[in-house]
């Protein structure tokens, strides 16, 4: 937007300086000498430092803010609420369709884009602990309620190949090949993400904030940890178990040690049933967001990510897709969750380009996605998915990825 502006302003500087040159060119022989003289300097004033202002009136101007901000979002809802009820009700639909085999079609989504807010953005609470703006928990939290809770700190990589190539190893072992990763970790983490970049905080940028819990190469939430450990803690023991057999000394005692921790936090999650809005509410507690931080250790953090991977490949051979996904369509159900994402990977190409991505999405994720609010169709956030996917592929952090696929490659040879 201010590119455009500012191409627009140099054009017009070069068309000023042009007619000048021309009627200089007409100017008689001789009137000219005198521009051989220096310009005479021009006398730019100071420019003074910004001020700080205090917190007291930085915490003034907050709370005027939030009181326009509150005022502008409760009209807009006003005018979106209904559009959004109309958006779950056909979800609801839809699902109940596909538990009875019957075939879904365009009747079966909300047609009509959404009104879009367009009022003043939410204010950032200038007492907020930094990176931490808009509410949600960061990996410093996470590490707090680990070890609190649990006696839990995670045992982070010594350098971030280190981490790529055990996330490698357990993807090869799973059945998923490098294109398709190196692909998903671009999209994800911004193609040079660490694995403890978190959504918001993908780039080093003054004042940025968290805008949700995901974490790491295929940005987990809480609630997805939680789910993950509920229904394969076991899985995830036996491989601890299987590390503690082969190693020795103070090795085979760390591994212990984390096998009796992820025991109990296994236990934690079975405290509830194992549904999706359990595992929300249970993420939002100090315990919960502990288990997130399992995401940040090298022998379960990988194997974390991945099954989140894995999961969606089976849920997809459940309706009966036994194609291979592509990263893209991978990507979908990673976005939007499998239960809205294989729809999207089972609609038709012509269906595609009609259905708007709001079906997809509850309100407030929609309104964070930007790409999905610009590519406000099934076929245009698939393509554009898949073109990012691309682009941020061919970055440094990706093709290390790349790399440590190729290293499990040349081990197994």
């Amino acid at each position: 937007m201010h590119r455009t502006q500012g191409f627009r302003r140099c054009v017009v500087g070069v068309a000023a300086v042009s007619g000048m040159v021309l009627a200089i060119d007409a100017v008689p022989a001789g009137i000219l000498a005198p521009a051989q003289a220096q310009p005479a300097a021009i006398e730019v004033p100071e420019r003074k430092p910004a001020r700080t202002l205090d917190l007291k009136t930085r915490i003034a101007i907050y709370r005027k803010k939030l009181k326009q901000y509150n005022k502008a979002r409760s009209a807009y809802q006003k005018l979106a609420a209904p559009y959004w009820r109309s958006v779950t009700k056909k979800r609801t639909q839809r699902r109940r369709k596909r538990a009875r085999n019957q075939p879904v079609t365009l009747k079966d989504y909300v047609l009509e884009q959404p009104p879009l807010y367009t009022g003043p953005p939410q204010p950032v609470d200038p007492e907020a602990k930094p990176g931490k703006g808009r509410g949600f928990p960061v990996v410093a939290d996470f590490l707090e309620h680990a070890k609190t809770h649990f006696g839990f700190t995670p045992q982070t990589p010594a350098r971030e190949i280190d981490y790529k190539r055990a996330y490698a190893k357990a993807a090869a072992a799973a059945g998923f090949s490098k294109k398709t990763c190196v692909k998903i970790y671009g999209f994800e983490s911004g193609g040079n993400g660490k694995y403890d970049v978190q959504a918001g905080l993908e780039y080093d940028r003054p004042g940025a904030q968290a805008i949700s819990t995901a974490l790491g190469y295929n940005q987990l939430l809480t609630a997805n940890t939680i789910g993950l450990v509920a229904e394969h803690g076991s899985k995830f023991l036996a491989a601890l178990r299987q590390k503690a057999e082969a190693a020795t000394g103070a090795r085979k005692a760390e591994l212990q040690k984390k096998i009796a921790i992820l025991g109990k936090m296994i236990r934690f999650t079975h405290r509830v049933r194992n549904d999706w809005y359990a595992h929300v509410r249970l993420g939002k507690t100090a315990n919960g967001q502990g288990v997130h931080a399992l995401n940040l250790d090298i022998d379960i953090g990988p194997l974390l990510q991945v099954q989140k991977l894995l999961d969606s490949v089976i849920f997809a051979r459940h309706f009966g897709y036994e194609a291979p996904l592509t990263a893209a369509e991978l990507e979908m159900m990673n976005l939007t969750g499998d239960g809205n994402g294989i729809d999207m990977v089972l609609m038709p190409q012509e269906m595609r380009e009609k259905v708007p991505t709001t079906n997809f999405f509850q309100q407030r994720g929609y309104e964070r996605n930007p790409v999905a609010i610009r590519n406000n169709t099934v076929a245009k956030l698939i393509a554009a998915t898949d073109a990012k996917m691309e682009k941020e592929a061919r970055l440094a952090g990706a093709q290390d990825l790349a790399a440590a696929f190729d290293s499990q490659t040349s081990a197994r040879d």
